[in-house]
């Protein structure tokens, strides 16, 4: 074997995500269980064909977000995306922030997501009662976690089957309508400024419903030929979202004339056009999706917490990782706090935190590309800012407008937190590698 083969075996062995399972955890992240039911809330807001206008131009509207990542994601050859992102741009307190809050967010988030699952699919196993639904959840984490300590080469597997399984039934819909369907469905779009509220809050609800691209950059460590990989998964998960969502608003829109009041919209469309076989499978479908999402998550969220544990200070050695590419302390934390919460009751207000998490890493994501730019840091050039000014744009509308009391107070609780650990963190004794990457985009 020559020595140029040897190296390239060398690197698919210690990067195993390839190109076409970045695209695959992209596009996991953002198709989770919201798309099924928020084409009737978003019908609520913007009726008729107003809905799928409202879907598309939300999603053209954040590919300057995705290109921001995109443009920093190449650049940043490690885990950890928006922390490393915060640390180059404006050091270690605030990149220990943003890392804090997108850790606490997503892993009460997984726990709210495995529960939800959980308390769907327990009756259809005999697990009855809220006992049966927690030794569910308490599995289903305990599963979760034992893929992904297996390694990232399994994980990366497992998520692409279960994207691959969860657009099957999803594309089958689609087919069914473009057969079927006749004219696109009128405008419903009235005059006023009420309309201009009312299509403001139907953005903020497809807006949430785009979001998980930003997962992508979080695993560069482990991605082969990351520079050109992770900017392609970024945006091409966004792009494949956005044409998904609007043709499935579309054959909503086309096949329910009372779209708002339908309480499982994806599915009662399927048996417009598909019949009960088709409307059965999109059913099943939101468990796999759900499934889905809980397994991405266990991936990308020890890996927040591992790039906190990766800077000038120490957290009892959570940046360790696996020969199998593994943060296997903060795997271990993070078991342990979502198997705590799944077992706690109620989790329908751990969701909390989420919008204001991922806006964060928005606009800090946004803002250091700006200042890494304005410093040609990194091989950036000033004009790159200019991608910033819609990220950052976009992400004060939705927290002005989307957050609610609830979220600012417990994003300044989780804050104050964050820093009461940074201050029990000890200072790393050696300078941290280095982990950035100057190639220009």
């Amino acid at each position: 074997m020559s020595d140029s083969s040897s190296t390239t075996a060398a690197a698919s062995a210690s990067r195993p995500v390839g190109p076409f399972q970045l695209l695959a955890l992209g596009v996991n992240g953002i198709v989770g269980v919201g798309i099924f039911f928020a084409p009737a809330e978003v019908a609520a807001l913007a009726p008729g064909a107003s809905a799928i206008v409202a879907f598309a131009l939300t999603g053209l509207a954040l590919i300057p977000v995705a290109l921001a990542f995109a443009v920093l994601g190449r650049r940043f050859d490690a885990d950890g995306g928006p922390v490393l992102f915060a640390r180059a741009a404006f050091g270690e307190r605030a990149s220990f922030l943003v890392g804090w809050v997108a850790y606490v967010s997503a892993f009460l988030s997984t726990a709210a997501v495995v529960a939800g699952l959980s308390q769907a699919v327990a009756p259809s196993l005999g697990l009855e009662g809220a006992l049966g639904q927690r030794v569910l959840a308490s599995v289903l984490v305990t599963a979760l976690a034992g893929v992904v300590a297996s390694g990232i080469r399994v994980s990366a597997g497992a998520w692409t089957a279960l994207t691959v399984f969860k657009l099957l039934p999803l594309a089958a819909l689609l087919v069914a309508f473009l057969a079927l369907a006749g004219p696109p469905p009128p405008a419903a779009v009235a005059a006023g400024p009420a309309v201009d509220a009312s299509w403001l809050r139907a953005g903020l609800t497809v807006m949430f419903a785009y979001q998980g691209f930003e997962i992508v950059p979080v695993i560069a460590g482990q991605v082969r030929s990351s520079a050109r990989t992770v900017p392609l998964a970024t945006v091409g998960a966004l792009l494949l979202a956005v044409l998904l969502y609007v043709g499935l608003v579309w054959a909503c829109v086309a096949a329910l004339p009372d779209l708002a009041s339908a309480a499982t919209p994806l599915a009662a469309a399927a048996g417009v056009w598909g019949g009960p076989g088709l409307e059965g499978w999109v059913r099943a479908g939101t468990s796999v999706s759900a499934l889905g999402i809980c397994l991405g998550m266990m991936v990308t969220t020890p890996r927040y917490l591992s790039a906190l544990a990766s800077g000038e200070h120490t957290l009892l050695g959570l940046d360790g990782m696996s020969a199998a590419g593994v943060p296997v302390r903060a795997l271990a934390v993070t078991w342990g706090l979502v198997l705590l919460f799944v077992n706690l009751g109620d989790l329908s207000e751990l969701f909390a935190l989420s919008s204001i998490a991922v806006l964060m890493q928005y606009g800090v994501t946004a803002a250091a590309l700006a200042v890494l730019a304005c410093r040609r840091a990194r091989g950036l050039r000033p004009l790159h800012a200019l991608l910033a000014v819609p990220t950052l744009g976009l992400g004060l509308t939705l927290v002005a407008f989307g957050a609610s009391a609830r979220e600012g107070v417990t994003t300044v609780l989780t804050t104050v937190a964050g820093l009461v650990l940074l201050r029990l963190s000890r200072p790393r004794a050696a300078e941290p590698p280095a982990t950035l990457r100057g190639e220009p985009l």
